[in-house]
């Protein structure tokens, strides 16, 4: 049973971390290393900056 809540646990605390953007830092760096090895990367605080920046600017389709 515990086990179960462990797991229960785990799997809201991920859909809220994914849903709150909290992987998508890890995946920008990924991608990078992936796509541009060698170039410069976005320290983790310019990218969340760059991130808020462009929503401001474009907002397209959100709730808030």
């Amino acid at each position: 049973m515990i086990d179960g809540l462990r797991r229960g646990v785990a799997a809201v605390s991920w859909y809220v971390g994914s849903v709150m953007g909290d992987h998508d830092y890890r995946r920008y760096v990924e991608h990078r290393a992936r796509t541009h090895p060698g170039e410069p990367m976005l320290s983790e605080r310019d990218y969340w900056r760059n991130r808020y920046a462009d929503q401001d600017r474009n907002p397209g389709a959100r709730c808030c």
